[in-house]
């Protein structure tokens, strides 16, 4: 039997070797899942109503002196052309930032498929909007690009798992109540032209929701990254299209410059916004825009300026106040 000793002593030894290399496993593994889940919960940005409202206000300031700037080239260029300029020194204003900023390693390729998807489906809203603003009334253009926040509303719930609350069903019908009021569409015939712009409100209500579902695990500046590659690239095909596309002179030169700068500040401000609250929340706060451009109008091309855009505008900063409100006490009474 002290011939065996020896050899059992041996098999305990390797089973508590095997015991001990067991429970470091495991508990290396526990340790890196700890790792991996307190990494995720700082991936996900705290909700901040205040700031993400900020940051839209900014979006619908870009967004509004974009318009005026291609407004004063629209007689050179053509939409294409314009969006082809547009992407073309957005994108070089993003390299400079990421390179000045020390973010260039945020540009990746992951999740390249979504980035391709959000920008094809904005290409196509852009264009569809183009389309319609050549072919009926710009108060018909604009009460049905604004349904685009309706949209998100009743999208983000199924598509994100966002909560479909009571302020924010009023918010977006308040906003469109002032649009209508702005805008007095008459849209009892249905044409092409209705269509589209239909289309393109759908198309801006599935960015909002595309680019919400990017900004987990993506940095902003990958998002504008893509956002103007993609868009160079989309531009480039269809203004090259027929063989022809007319160079910038002295007059529009400046103005495609402030078009390619407010599209990079407007969707950074989107991006920024919808980082930091709901989708559902971030769109509504675009309805703004609309009497903002009716008071541009007044003031810088004599447009004349009725008590119906300021009644608009009011009902409109009600919803946007009853929103903001609203994700403000849901906030406060949140537990930390």
């Amino acid at each position: 039997s002290s011939k065996h000793q020896p050899q059992r002593r041996d098999v305990a030894g390797d089973s508590v070797k095997i015991c001990t290399a067991s429970l470091r496993l495991d508990n290396s593994c526990k340790v890196t899942q700890h790792l991996r889940m307190s990494s995720a919960a700082r991936s996900v940005k705290p909700q901040q109503p205040v700031t993400a409202a900020l940051w839209m206000g900014g979006a619908v300031l870009a967004f509004s002196l974009m318009a005026v700037a291609a407004r004063q080239v629209s007689h050179r260029h053509d939409s294409f052309e314009i969006l082809t300029y547009r992407s073309g020194i957005g994108l070089g204003l993003v390299l400079i930032y990421a390179r000045a900023a020390g973010q260039t390693a945020s540009i990746t390729t992951d999740r390249l498929s979504g980035h391709f998807l959000r920008n094809i489906v904005h290409f196509v809203g852009q264009n569809l909007w183009f389309t319609a603003l050549a072919m009926i009334p710009l108060a018909q253009v604009f009460a049905l690009e604004f349904t685009a926040p309706i949209w998100v509303i009743l999208l983000a719930p199924v598509f994100l798992g966002e909560a479909l609350t009571r302020p924010r069903l009023w918010s977006a019908a308040l906003g469109f109540a002032g649009i209508l009021i702005v805008a007095r569409p008459n849209l009892t015939v249905v044409d092409a032209g209705v269509l589209a712009a239909a289309g393109a409100a759908v198309c801006f209500a599935a960015v909002s929701i595309l680019t919400k579902r990017l900004t987990t695990g993506q940095s902003v500046t990958a998002i504008l990254f893509w956002l103007t590659l993609m868009q160079l690239g989309f531009g480039l095909i269809t203004a090259l299209w027929d063989g022809q596309m007319r160079l910038p002179d002295a007059q529009t030169l400046p103005w495609l410059l402030v078009i390619g700068g407010c599209g990079v500040v407007a969707h950074l401000s989107l991006t920024s916004a919808l980082a930091l609250a709901p989708a559902s929340f971030v769109a509504p706060i675009d309805f703004i825009r609309l009497p903002l451009i009716a008071v541009v109008g007044a003031v810088f091309y004599h447009e004349p300026l009725d008590p119906y855009v300021l009644g608009g505008a009011a009902v409109i900063f009600a919803g946007i106040w009853l929103n903001i409100r609203s994700e403000i006490r849901h906030r406060a009474l949140k537990p930390l």
